[in-house]
């Protein structure tokens, strides 16, 4: 007996069935295929967290800035070792991510370091602190994430966000932050008479310029004991 094959109309009613179920299964294993992925990068990122060495910052994590390396007109280091990575990332042309334990610092009383990943996402795990300085080492005056502020009253975080991509949150000219009051003459002086570096190196022009400085520092204190009682 001879089988009666398919009709014509049929076929393509079988074909076109085959075809959803076919995309239907591709569909199915592209989304297998980006969640297995996800997983994997969390699992990736989770694993590098998980082998990160816990930093232990206090008040001898901090040196002499003119002992750390420069880079332009701030200094940079790195509490885990990893200079060279830290130097790389500095001098970046278009910008990097800086390695755990990197400490920039463009004035003795201010640093911010590199946290663990993930341990501040908003500040992309910088971590910020006012410092007191003197001949006999540094003392942790303030530390924190978004909530410090400086001398000036200024929240750090708030001035280093407009910084965040590509710089890594690190303000220069043309990272767009905020113009700080304070110009390249007075930051030097204050890196040429860091106390924790011994005898201070001033040059011409840094005696008006640290004079200037307390002027600023002390409109700045006025400024915010007013704010507080008004």
């Amino acid at each position: 007996m001879q089988i009666p094959s398919s009709s014509p109309t049929q076929r393509p009613v079988a074909a076109r069935r085959n075809s959803r179920l076919s995309a239907g299964a591709r569909q199915r294993l592209r989304q297998s295929a980006l969640l297995l992925s996800v997983s994997l990068s969390l699992l990736g990122l989770a694993a590098q967290a998980a082998q990160a060495p816990t930093l232990k910052i206090d008040d001898s994590s901090f040196r002499c800035i003119r002992q750390m390396q420069p880079v332009r007109h701030f200094f940079v280091d790195n509490l885990l070792g990893n200079h060279a990575g830290t130097l790389a990332a500095a001098n970046a042309p278009k910008g990097a991510i800086y390695p755990p334990g990197s400490v920039v610092q463009l004035v003795p009383t201010e640093a911010m370091i590199k946290r663990e990943p993930g341990f501040s996402p908003a500040t992309g795990d910088w971590e910020f602190f006012e410092l007191q300085v003197n001949a006999q080492g540094s003392k942790i005056d303030k530390r924190g994430f978004a909530e410090v502020n400086n001398r000036f009253g200024k929240n750090c975080f708030g001035c280093h966000a407009p910084a965040r991509e590509p710089w890594d949150f690190i303000c220069e000219t043309g990272h767009g932050c905020e113009a700080i009051p304070i110009d390249h003459q007075m930051t030097g002086a204050l890196q040429r008479s860091d106390p924790r570096c011994g005898a201070a190196q001033l040059q011409s022009g840094d005696t008006v310029a640290l004079w200037k400085l307390r002027a600023l520092v002390l409109v700045g204190s006025t400024v915010n004991w007013f704010k507080s009682i008004f």
